[in-house]
């Protein structure tokens, strides 16, 4: 492959040894995972495109591509947004519909990076974008402001508690590239964002079409001093408390090879989730509440003494215990309750309602069991975060609350304290269908119809007896 720029192709011994070295920076940089996210023509996906093309990632075919795409369509300059927008009903509609991910790298820091759409109909795939980003880039136009839609973002980034919140600010060239209209804009957005508890918020002015304050500083806003896109991007503090939150290991598979070579082994598989697991550590199987010591650990076929999150493994306990997929290991210090009545803040993803009563799947880490919608206490209004209470259903794009009675009890943290274990799915058992995306615990606001509904939990509807 040819990059945009550099040196003449080197020999193959020499590309090893350079591709051998390249791999060793990148593995000494860290990685930040963001999402954009932003309303209709605000121009997200220009922004990325600006973004990877001014800081040399795109690579001379890809570019040969915008530019051919952009002259068919009459265009003088390449349109940088066709970097990400690849699906056929985007570009031909000129929106992000899906999700789109774009890997990168500057000597700084790795990216990885997810476009999500800005309609109105589509920020149910916001929530797949930022679910597990680190920060989150909220686009505003500087001609509209702080519209719904972006209050709306706004509030899923909250919800699903990304650390750190960018506002940028575009199409500041067609705003005269004025100070007070950045500055108004940002104050607004800065105090709806803190409401909801969002802990830091950054605001830059940009021009993401003519590339001002996103990859180099602009020279037609002296007045602000801040920096840019990118190099917030690569200074931003990643996040590095998967290792040090309590252990939790969801059980993916169990492995019994029952070969002469290990006749008894018996190896739990599957990905950390947060914290350390150490050989000799006492932990307790969940739900069933069994409790064993950690044996032994696999890792990249060999045995380790100590594994931390993220890392996939295979964990030996001293005890032959009945364990199968969906369980969880936990160490028996800090093991999480277990419980049947899960109280949560969920973002309605699917066209059809979610309603009182409805029988669901539940997905959470890797065990899925039915369960039932008891209530929804609370519908969140974004205008100003008001909870309407008692809606009766959510329907496509709603946050609300939800009470769901399961069938069998799960382990699940708060999703203050662990986003990957404080999390589930709300599916549909006829079709598998995603409903819902939830977040267990508290919200980041707490209204008094919640409350209420938390304190009056009703018995059982007749036929639903879990």
């Amino acid at each position: 492959m040819t990059s945009t720029t550099g040196p003449a192709q080197p020999s193959a011994s020499d590309a090893s040894d350079e591709f051998a070295g390249f791999a060793e920076r990148l593995s000494a940089t860290t990685l930040l995972r963001f999402a954009t996210a932003g309303s209709v023509d605000d121009g997200k996906s220009t922004l990325v495109g600006r973004l990877l093309h001014d800081s040399k990632s795109v690579l001379t075919d890809q570019l040969e591509a915008v530019e051919h795409a952009s002259r068919s369509r009459g265009q003088d300059a390449p349109d940088l947004a066709l970097l990400t927008d690849g699906l056929r009903a985007e570009r031909e509609q000129g929106i992000t519909i899906d999700v789109a991910y774009r890997y990168f790298a500057t000597p700084r820091r790795r990216f990885i990076l997810a476009d999500t759409p800005g309609h109105v109909q589509y920020t149910r795939n916001m929530v797949t974008g930022a679910s597990t980003a680190e920060l989150a880039v909220v686009l505003v136009d500087a001609r509209n402001g702080v519209v719904e839609q972006t209050r709306r973002h706004a509030a899923v980034a909250a919800l699903l508690r990304v650390p750190h919140v960018v506002l940028a600010v575009n199409k500041m060239d067609l705003a005269g590239y004025a100070e007070p209209v950045f500055a108004a804009i940002a104050e607004e957005f800065t105090a709806y964002a803190a409401s909801l508890g969002v802990r830091e918020i950054t605001a830059i002015p940009i021009s993401a079409l003519a590339g001002d304050n996103v990859v180099e500083p602009s020279a037609h806003m002296d007045w602000y001093g801040g920096p840019t896109v990118l190099e917030h991007l690569e200074t931003v503090p990643v996040s590095s408390d998967l290792a040090s939150s309590p252990a939790r290991f969801p059980v993916q598979y169990v492995i019994r090879p029952q070969t002469a070579e290990h006749p008894d082994y018996r190896g739990y598989a599957g990905q950390i989730a947060s914290g350390v697991l150490r050989v000799g550590e006492a932990v307790t199987v969940l739900p069933s509440g069994r409790t064993s010591t950690i044996e032994g650990i696999d890792a990249l076929g060999e045995s380790v003494d100590i594994a931390w999150a993220p890392q996939s493994v295979t964990v030996r306990l001293a005890d032959d215990i009945d364990i199968s997929r969906g369980d969880l290991i936990a160490p028996s210090t800090g093991a999480p309750a277990t419980t049947r009545d899960v109280t949560a803040t969920v973002c309605h993803v699917a066209d059809a309602p979610l309603v009182v009563g409805q029988r669901v799947l539940l997905k959470h880490t890797t065990r899925t069991v039915k369960a039932i919608v008891k209530d929804i206490p609370s519908r969140l209004t974004l205008d100003d975060l008001s909870q309407h209470p008692d809606p009766g259903k959510l329907v496509a794009n709603d946050i609300g609350r939800v009470r769901v009675r399961t069938a069998e009890p799960l382990a699940l943290d708060a999703y203050a304290d662990s986003r990957g274990t404080g999390s589930f799915l709300l599916i549909d058992p006829a079709d598998g269908t995603t409903l819902s995306a939830g977040m267990a615990g508290d919200a980041f606001t707490e209204g008094a119809a919640g409350t209420a509904a938390a304190a009056a939990m009703a018995s059982d509807d007749e036929g639903w007896d879990f």
